[in-house]
């Protein structure tokens, strides 16, 4: 079972939070606040954080944008993982991703089930690895919101949880890269 070794430090990571709205501004963008809240409260570094509309060249060009900046470890995305027409989230990333993270969507949507039942399905989150950095892509509420965080990235992001966590892996994740991109 999962457990905090206290015996290992805390690692602040930092992160970068995108609300994907053609509605919302930093105003009013609850999931976003949920997010950086959240972020703050583990002891993590809130590195940007920005709104874009839905559309898929903006969105990509955000998170490849974030993902190599040498200060952010991670990216979370809020919004257009519905099947709306105007939701594209997973359309714009996926194809950023060099290793796809179908766990994260499969536990996210067990933790989310439990909560909201069948209603789950309406959600495409996803997670994945581009240029040495995580990114998690999900939904727009803050309950769901609320879910990933606290069901999965608070532990995941948190170098003291075991057996395993995303922190102690990061500095592998573009081994590929120094072995002349072989991998």
């Amino acid at each position: 079972m999962s457990r905090i070794n206290d015996e290992r430090p805390f690692i602040a990571v930092g992160i970068a939070v995108l609300t994907i709205s053609d509605s919302r501004t930093l105003a009013d963008d609850k999931s976003g606040d949920t997010l950086a809240a959240r972020i703050e409260e583990a002891g993590h570094r809130l590195v940007d954080r920005t709104i874009v509309t839905d559309d898929k060249a903006l969105i990509y060009a955000q998170v490849e944008a974030w993902t190599k900046s040498d200060d952010i470890d991670v990216v979370i995305t809020t919004g257009g993982t519905g099947f709306t027409g105007r939701d594209v989230t997973p359309e714009a990333l996926e194809p950023l991703f060099e290793k796809r993270m179908d766990g994260f969507s499969e536990v996210f949507h067990r933790i989310s089930y439990d909560k909201i039942g069948t209603s789950t399905i309406q959600s495409r989150a996803t997670g994945g690895v581009a240029n040495a950095t995580f990114i998690f892509v999900l939904p727009g509420s803050p309950g769901a919101c609320k879910d990933a965080w606290d069901g999965i990235l608070k532990a995941q992001l948190d170098y003291r949880h075991m057996p395993c966590n995303f922190v102690e892996i990061m500095p592998r994740l573009d081994e590929h890269l120094k072995r002349g991109g072989k991998g």
